[in-house]
């Protein structure tokens, strides 16, 4: 569910800055639609990030194992 909340933004604000052809007198909805397309892919941009530099930091518990040698 990381990404589906940036994916909803851009969604939701391209349907307003495109496809609505409404005006509200307080308010232009072009703007807001263009507010939330910005925020949704800035949103994807840094769960992006922090996804590939959480990848980089896993590391693998090894077992440390002694080795007998036979003579």
């Amino acid at each position: 569910m990381r990404y589906g909340g940036a994916v909803a933004l851009v969604v939701i604000g391209a349907i307003l800055y495109f496809a609505v052809n409404v005006e509200v007198q307080a308010v232009d909805i072009s703007l807001v639609g263009l507010i939330l397309m910005i925020a949704g892919a800035v949103w994807l941009v840094i769960n992006l990030i922090a996804d590939a530099t959480s990848r980089r930091r896993r590391v693998v518990p090894v077992e440390d194992r002694e080795e007998t040698i036979e003579e």
